[in-house]
């Protein structure tokens, strides 16, 4: 039995009323949704955690078996982000706005070198848009296929916002860095961040804000 089709098993135990299918769903997907929002929330992490689970199972019905059951929840946990914020900030445009622009203090990155906590602060920086992209691709290693499952989006599309957001990185790892050295070794962080996933940045840690100014 493959991971999707026994996930799809999972979920529908789950839905019948399986507490227990739904403890190894948790168990097996956790670090990937607290992941997503660790450095994008600050202490309504655990309850948009909490919801996104939950809303994998009202949204059951629209869960293909064929598809992963990862790229599936990610794009909950991006609804969920997105629905949060629209509920305290009404107004903002996520494709102009960043964390920083929110007025967010999320939980943060642990990042090991000053290259890998410039990358952490630079992703804050960017539009909650972009942020969530180069996450999916950095973080989570997706490809431009499952990112554009993620995002509802043709493919074409997920790949030139992409770039754009690649772009809009650089552009903030610029003006952060404070020297060029110290810029092109963040540089390079970037480029292998989609071979080593969530292996080097990741964690906890509020003292990690990227809108420190």
């Amino acid at each position: 039995m493959d991971d999707a089709t026994h996930d799809a098993e999972l979920l529908a135990a789950w839905s019948s009323g399986s507490r227990s299918a739904g403890d190894v769903l948790i168990d097996r997907y956790f670090e990937v949704v607290h992941r997503f929002f660790r450095n994008k929330v600050g202490a309504e992490i655990d309850d948009l955690v909490q919801q996104t689970f939950l809303g994998c199972v009202e949204a059951r019905a629209s869960y293909r078996r064929e598809a992963s059951f990862k790229t599936f929840l990610l794009a909950i946990a991006r609804n969920q982000l997105f629905m949060h914020y629209r509920r305290t900030r009404n107004r903002a445009d996520f494709s102009v706005s960043s964390i920083c622009d929110l007025g967010t203090s999320p939980t943060g990155v642990i990042a090991r070198r000053q290259e890998e906590q410039l990358v952490a602060q630079a992703l804050q920086r960017v539009s909650l848009d972009a942020q969530v992209i180069l996450e999916l691709a950095y973080w989570e290693g997706l490809g431009g296929t499952a990112i554009a499952e993620v995002l509802d989006v043709p493919l074409n599309t997920a790949y030139s916002r992409l770039q754009r957001a690649k772009q809009s990185l650089r552009e903030c790892l610029r003006e952060l860095a404070p020297d060029e050295e110290t810029l092109m070794r963040s540089l390079q962080v970037v480029a292998a961040a989609p071979e080593r996933g969530a292996a080097r940045v990741r964690g906890t840690d509020a003292s990690d804000s990227g809108c420190k100014r």
